[in-house]
């Protein structure tokens, strides 16, 4: 998680919201991090989580990211949540809950609908407060 967190502080130099992730492959290496880059790339699909599946397939050389973890500094969104499934990630953890947009746990639990061909492990609220604290002091900035 303090990878993903450091990874989360760029974010803010150029005005998105400081999410990190980091994928880990099966032996516990980082495959590939990523921060939010919505505004960079004006892409509204560029959610941490997204960013660092990508290079993490890229790196893997395919989309199926069988046996890794995502290790993600907010809760993820319905979108993020898809991506997940989709990619057959193994284990999600995450930071903080996110009562306006979580879809693991706070609003839906989209990565464990039994609905679904593939649900990963979810761990939750891992060190919760020290994620949350970059996106409160961001959006304290934003009122500013």
């Amino acid at each position: 998680m303090q990878r993903a967190l450091e990874e989360a502080s760029r974010a803010p130099a150029h005005g998105d919201v400081p999410i990190g992730a980091v994928v880990l492959g099966p032996d516990g290496a980082v495959l590939a991090v990523g921060h939010n880059e919505r505004e960079l790339s004006g892409d509204p699909t560029a959610h941490a989580e997204i960013v660092a599946i990508r290079r993490a397939a890229a790196t893997v050389g395919e989309w199926r990211l069988e046996g890794c973890t995502l290790v993600v500094t907010l809760e993820p969104c319905t979108m993020c949540a898809g991506a997940i499934v989709a990619a057959r990630i193994a284990r999600l953890v995450f930071g903080a809950y996110d009562p306006k947009a979580g879809a693991v746990a706070s609003l839906w639990d989209v990565v464990r609908d039994p609905r679904l061909n593939h649900r990963p492990e979810v761990a939750g609220g891992f060190m919760a407060e020290e994620c949350a604290a970059p996106l409160l002091r961001f959006f304290e900035g934003q009122r500013d």
